[in-house]
């Protein structure tokens, strides 16, 4: 079950392409529309960071990238309502257009950080469908 339809939560992202919201922005994420889609600005380290405004049992997320622009060495960093990291971990995405599923311990989470230190897009452009934590 995706925690964010039951939450309220805010998100930021490191950049939008051409700084158009309107067209590309983080909302896109989280929309169930699967011809949206939030689309990164180029460079290097992009992120996205949730937090809830409840702290919520995670035990995984799926995300869904288009193809030519996903996350290739990526890191999630889960913190607690107190800011301490609860759990840091590498993930390695491929780079598919389906939706991908990575598993977690149990996790109580406040904020969740997701860094794309490397993509398989030239200039680091990052597009993605979905994302859901999931419980």
């Amino acid at each position: 079950m995706n925690v964010l339809r039951n939450t309220n939560y805010s998100c930021r992202v490191s950049s939008v392409l051409n700084k158009d919201v309107k067209q590309y922005g983080k909302q896109y994420m989280f929309d169930d529309n699967e011809d949206t889609s939030w689309s990164s600005d180029e460079g290097s380290s992009q992120w996205i960071c949730l937090t809830l405004d409840e702290p919520q049992t995670i035990n995984g997320f799926c995300i869904q990238f288009q193809g030519g622009f996903a996350g290739q060495k990526s890191n999630i960093t889960i913190y607690s309502q107190d800011g301490n990291v609860v759990h840091q971990d590498a993930f390695y995405p491929e780079d598919i257009n389906s939706s991908q599923y990575f598993k977690l311990q149990d996790l109580i989470c406040h904020k969740i950080k997701f860094v794309f230190e490397s993509t398989t897009d030239f200039f680091g452009r990052i597009i993605v469908y979905k994302l859901q934590l999931l419980n």
